[in-house]
This record gives structure tokens, sequence and C-alpha cells, in this order.
């Protein structure tokens, strides 16, 4: 019998060093291609240099992305302090720049946005916009506000969070805004479209949600010569048009989801009117879930009134400082469970269950109509990449420049990802996530020969982080 011996292979300590340097080189090809020493040169003449700073910030987004502490930290690695140029620093110098940021902030994102369309001859300029809260840690800013939670803490301050993106298939960041907590979508809109209308050409079509959809953000629109496509609330009016929808007599749209659609036509509008029987069966199941919720709770609220019991605590008002003397009674003392669930079902199911309704002043077919507004989705795809792999959130900052320079700092970390996107045919459907693993992947070995003369060695090339290499080395 033949025992194969393993080999070992000898382990010898060295000095030898090895940093990630993919995100380094990316940030470095985007920030010499879009100009960007010049935009920030201006703001900071003295001191340690503004631009190899926020390369530095900017590379450990992409890297590791901690905290400022954890990035001080990083950076001043003797290695990463050599490949960026700078002397070491103290973490405090991080804060500062993020001030720095956010006190120029319009002229800052004013003067990427001319950069940006000047490298890049876009030749639509159609936009998608949405907005979302982000949940802020710390009670100094006056940005700090309650408010509804996109991130499902209510119980925590939060910012509001606007973004404009090129729409598909372009997919690229244009401006972010910045709101206090509690400002509505139908405020901040016009804080994010006038941010970057000046850059759109005559006729784009602005979309949005319903929840921005007033008549005062259309006029801005149409004011401007511009076009849009939003979604509307369903109300009592438009129950007409339920009553007489009629499957037969409407356009198929999607044979796969049942949907159907009829347009209607207005002088100043067009209102794209849809049915989906998929919609229709989640919204019922839904609602039926809601029914048999409902049921549930008012059985046990019956159950303490027949045994003359206090109430369970998820129905009872639980302050220490609030003293508040009730009755229930349930109607379930006259009904049967069938007849109770038949009254709740009356309660919550008004017939527009599968319906909703687009709104545009420019004509479109129904399909057409229905693609672009599903396709603002990829909006959706910027902030949870912005919230969870750029990982702007939690903000553990305390002042109002500092809040904005954080965002900022993302907002642009996430503008170099997707222009990644753009420019590589290859990753244009890859994940953040992907691309920045494959970033941090490169790594850059630092042998140290005799006399303390350095030999550097790139390894662990992949696809990706191989095209951003052979890019960069295109312009140097």
């Amino acid at each position: 019998m033949n025992i194969t011996k393993q080999r070992a292979f000898p382990t010898i300590p060295n000095k030898n060093i090895c940093v990630p340097i993919g995100s380094i080189l990316a940030i470095q090809l985007f920030y010499e291609k879009l100009n960007f020493c010049d935009i920030f040169s201006k703001h900071k003449s003295k001191g340690l240099d503004l631009n190899s700073l926020l390369i530095g910030l900017l590379s450990y987004k992409l890297t590791e992305n901690f905290s400022i502490k954890e990035a001080g930290k990083w950076l001043n690695q003797e290695e990463i302090l050599d490949i960026l140029n700078l002397e070491r620093f103290h973490e405090r110098v991080l804060y500062r720049t993020l001030e720095l940021l956010g006190r120029n902030r319009e002229e800052i994102l004013s003067d990427i946005l001319d950069s940006l369309f000047s490298v890049y001859d876009f030749e639509e300029t159609d936009i998608n916009m949405d907005w979302t809260s982000i949940v802020l840690y710390g009670t100094k800013s006056n940005l700090g506000k309650y408010g509804y939670s996109r991130d499902h803490r209510p119980d925590k301050l939060q910012i509001t969070v606007g973004i404009s993106e090129l729409a598909d298939p372009i997919n690229i960041p244009i401006g972010v805004t910045v709101n206090k907590g509690n400002v509505l979508d139908l405020e901040h809109f016009s804080d994010t479209y006038n941010q970057v209308k000046s850059r759109l050409k005559e006729g784009s079509l602005i979309v949005f949600d319903k929840g921005a959809n007033t008549k005062d953000n259309i006029n801005i629109i149409q004011d401007a010569e511009m076009e849009y496509l939003t979604a509307m609330k369903l109300n009592t009016s438009d129950d007409k048009i339920i009553e007489k929808f009629d499957l037969e007599r409407a356009e198929l749209i999607d044979s796969k989801k049942g949907i159907y659609g009829i347009k209607i036509v207005k002088p100043s509008s067009i209102k794209y009117f849809y049915f989906s029987e998929a919609l229709q069966k989640r919204q019922l199941e839904s609602k039926a879930r809601a029914v048999m919720r409902k049921l549930k709770e008012a059985k046990e609220i019956q159950k303490a009134i027949i045994n003359n019991k206090k109430l369970p605590k998820k129905f009872r008002v639980n302050n220490e400082l609030i003293e508040i003397d009730y009755s229930f009674r349930t109607k379930l003392e006259e009904l049967s469970d069938e007849e109770a669930i038949e009254l709740l079902k009356a309660s919550l199911i008004n017939g527009r269950e599968g319906f909703f309704c687009l709104k545009s002043n420019r004509d479109l077919t129904l399909e057409e109509a229905l693609k672009i507004y599903r396709k603002k989705d990829s909006i959706e795809k910027i902030f949870h990449s912005l919230k969870n792999e750029i990982q702007i959130k939690p903000l553990r900052v305390w002042s109002d420049d500092s809040i904005y320079g954080a965002i900022i700092l993302g907002f642009i970390a996430q503008l170099f990802i997707s222009l990644m996107r753009y420019e590589f045919e290859d990753i244009k459907h890859r994940s953040t996530k992907f691309i920045k693993k494959s970033l941090k992947n490169l790594t850059l070995t630092i042998n140290f020969k005799k006399n303390r003369i350095k030999n550097y060695i790139f390894a662990n090339f992949d696809q990706i982080n191989s095209l951003i290499v052979t890019k960069r080395n295109g312009i140097t």
C-alpha cells in the first residue's frame, strides 16, 4: 500500500506586505477622467492635499468601509500613505474633510455635473427621481427629524435623501439632495429636480412615484418644456372607470401576469389605466390575512371582556404618564365568525384591487408607459447600493455639514460604480457587492529586497479588475 506524503512548504516570516489596490486604481481612473482635481483643489490650498484625502476616503468606501475612525487607521498604513503620496495624519483631518465637502456642496455638485456632462455626451437625458430616508445617530444636527422611515426605524431620527438618475440604458446617478427627516417626497421634489434640470435636454421625460405627484410639481416640469410620467393614487372618481372596465374591450399588455389597459386621453394629459390579475390576487390575499388578523384581535378582546380581565398589553396604552379610562365592546356578541368575516371584507375590500394608473403628458402606448415606469426600479437598486454596499448608513456624524459631506462622498463612490457599469459592457449587470469584491481582491505585494529596495507585485487579477487596470493604463 502506497502512502502519499503531503508536501510541506516552508513558511519563513518576512517583511513583505500585501495591500488591496483595486479600489484605489478604480477611483484614480474616474477621478482623473472627470478632472476632479480641478473641482476640489479650489476648496483647500493648505495642509494635506485634499484630492489625495478624497481618493483615499473613496477607496476605503470600496474596500472596508466601517467608520471615519477606521478609515483613518486604514489610510495611515505606511504603504497606503506612500501610494497616495500623503504624510501621516490625525483622524480629525477626515472629519474636517467631510465638513468642507458639506460646506461647499452646491458648488461641488454643480461642478461634478458640468464635468460629467462634458466628458460623457449623453444622447438621452430622461431621468428617474426618487427619495428615501436614512437613520441618523446623534441629536446635534438640525436635519435629524422623526418621519416616515423607509429603514423601518420610526424610533430613530432620520434625514431624507433624493436621487436623480439618468434612465435606462444609462443608469447613472447625476444628483443628490438632502433634507430634514420629516420632509415629504412632494416637498423634496423641487430641490431634486431643480438641481439637475439645466442639464436636461428639452422634452426629457421625468419619471417619479405618486408620492411626489402634485399639480405644482407637474407644473414645474411643464414650465421647463419637459415631459413627465408618474403614478396616480386611485380615488372615488376612478371608481366609475373601474365599474366600466371591460377586459374583453381592454388591450392585453402582459398575458403572463394578466395585465390589461385602456388609455384615457384628456386635453393636457393621458391616463394609462391598468388591471392586473396577478396584482389583484396578491392584494386580495393580503386583505384576507388582514381580515383574519382583525378577527383574531377582536376575539382576544372579547375573551378578556367575558372573563372580566385586563386587556392584553398590545391593546393598552403603556405609558405611566397617561391616565385613561376606556371600555371596549365588540360586535362578536351578535355575529357569527362568517358574518364577522363578511363585515371585515366589506370594510377592507373596495373593488380597486388589481387596478393602478399612470399619468403623462407624453403620448405613449400602454405597453411603453408600463415598461418605462417599471424600469424606474433601477433607482431603488441605487438606494440599496448606497445603503448596503457603499454603506452611507447609519450616519454617525454630528454637524449638518458633516452629514452633507458624508452623503456627497457616498454619492461620488456610487457614481464611479455606475460609470464602471456604463463603460464596461461585461459588468453592466453586476451588483455593487460583486464589483467591490473584485476590486478588493486585486492586491499589491511589496517585496522588500536587500538595501530596502522594494519590488511591487500585482496579484489576483480577474475579469472586472483587469478591465479597470487596462483602462487606467490607457489614460496614464
